[in-house]
């Protein structure tokens, strides 16, 4: 099955990124979840958390200030520096 991969960034010409590979297990990750600030995005991280913490990872959440801007560097700094995973939620 060939699947399409879509970048939701602005970016005006198409980079190439090799995909990471997936961990073995969850058991044992810190995972971050970030909420870019869109309606009900907390409603699926809310969920998906409760997941992650049955099969064994530990969650950290965070929170964009505004969906309309990048995270704040400080911001990526302390997600880059806490976790091991991240999933960030786009939402409506």
């Amino acid at each position: 099955m060939t699947r399409t991969l879509l970048d939701p960034s602005s970016e005006r010409s198409v980079l190439h990124r090799e995909r990471l590979a997936r961990p073995a297990q969850l058991r044992g990750q810190v995972v971050g979840l970030l909420d870019i600030s869109k309606p009900r995005g907390d409603i699926y991280l809310d969920r998906l958390e409760e997941l992650l913490v049955e099969a064994g990872a530990q969650v950290r959440r965070y929170k964009k200030p505004t969906f309309t801007k990048p995270a704040p560097v400080d911001l990526r700094h302390e997600i880059a520096t806490q976790c091991t995973l991240v999933i960030e939620a786009l939402a409506d």
